[in-house]
């Protein structure tokens, strides 16, 4: 099943972003993230993620979340997961 992790970071947290981006990118190899990147803000600084997600079940996609090193590190403000249905996608 697909799902939308969409989490908003901190004010203030670049620095804590950038410090935890190497643990979160190896987080992410371990999973099947068919697309995702950081949110920018108005000057192109990183805000923000949004990953699409294949896992199981909604459990798995929450745990995901919740482990994420950046949401260990408390960097996010807010997360939201939704499951999501495809209906296009880049080839």
């Amino acid at each position: 099943m697909l799902f939308v992790i969409h989490a908003i970071d901190k004010p203030n947290s670049l620095e804590l972003r950038t410090s935890t981006r190497p643990a979160h990118l190896e987080y992410l190899a371990g999973f099947d993230t068919p697309v995702g990147g950081p949110l920018l803000d108005a000057e192109g600084n990183m805000c923000g993620s949004c990953i699409v997600l294949d896992v199981a079940d909604r459990a798995e996609a929450d745990a995901f979340a919740a482990n994420d090193p950046y949401a260990r590190a408390g960097l996010f403000a807010s997360v939201a997961v939704h499951e999501f249905m495809k209906v296009s996608w880049p080839q």
